[in-house]
């Protein structure tokens, strides 16, 4: 689920894969001289180790392959981004449309995300949004730090969609003990701090964590509690860092390449990422 990003969180981490975007560009033609302009849109790809985002891994235990396009207007930027298990039958591969604003001299970022995971085993609807949808729509504020203070900070919270249910949990109620009432508003928030050196060569920090509290089972009351999105309460679910260089392979090209530690506490895993980018 990376699954989609705005980094307060973003379109922090965050979504969390790293994009290197190469730029297409478009030839205006004149009577007497030939103009190049940059073109609007950007397309990449990433060949990642494994899939994790937010601290958790989906996709299965196989490498992953991320593309990804967009186009910029002004301040404005639309995109598509997926993420495609090489190996065996997933049912969690994700295809993400978001729509990001920048603002106050690009300080600001408000990002709208609607997550979408198809399914390798069955038909799937992606233009399916009722009470069943497979979407999950996000909002997000970050603040994407400055020269001088390289440091992000990032908020998000799923509005609709697939997100976790909330559970009745009055015994005394039939009509509503156990049974669905609606979604969690789960969140997100992330600190991260960059720093680059030369040769290319640039680091990332990053604290992720949740304040969603989902309920608990009750066995005294037959209650069968509630599922958490990022982990079973509040509580650091990403943790670690990332660095990421990119190699010279000619004079005009050089190839990305990321590294990431990651640590979820609260779920007691580990994960060494690599990619590629390009």
């Amino acid at each position: 689920m990376k699954k989609i990003y705005l980094t307060l969180i973003v379109i922090t981490m965050f979504i969390p894969s790293l994009l290197w975007a190469q730029q297409d560009t478009t030839i205006v033609s004149t009577d007497t001289t030939a103009i190049t302009k940059e073109s609007p849109f950007s397309l990449g790809a990433d060949i990642m180790s494994r899939y994790v985002w937010r601290g958790t891994q989906f996709g299965g235990n196989s490498p992953s392959i991320q593309p990804s396009l967009s186009v910029n207007y002004k301040n404005l930027t639309f995109g598509v981004w997926g993420a495609y298990s090489t190996g065996g039958v997933h049912a969690s591969q994700e295809l993400d449309l978001y729509l990001s604003a920048n603002f106050i001299n690009d300080m600001f970022t408000v990002i709208v995300t609607d997550y979408y995971f198809p399914s390798d085993t069955a038909s799937y609807h992606f233009l399916s949004y009722d009470n069943k949808t497979g979407h999950v729509l996000e909002t997000g504020l970050v603040f994407n730090g400055t020269d001088k203070f390289p440091i992000s900070l990032s908020a998000y919270v799923n509005v609709y969609g697939h997100d976790s249910q909330k559970v009745g949990d009055n015994p005394s109620d039939t009509t509503t003990f156990n049974k669905e009432q609606g979604i969690q508003f789960s969140n997100y928030f992330e600190i991260s701090y960059s720093k680059s050196f030369k040769n290319n060569f640039d680091i990332n920090a990053f604290l992720g964590f949740t304040l969603s509290n989902p309920k608990k089972a009750d066995s005294n009351t037959g209650y069968i509690g509630e599922t958490g999105f990022y982990g079973n309460g509040p509580g650091i679910v990403n943790l670690g860092f990332s660095a990421s260089k990119a190699v010279k392979i000619t004079n005009s090209y050089s190839l990305p390449l990321s590294v990431s530690f990651i640590i979820n506490p609260q779920a007691e895993r580990v994960y060494l990422v690599f990619g590629i980018s390009f």
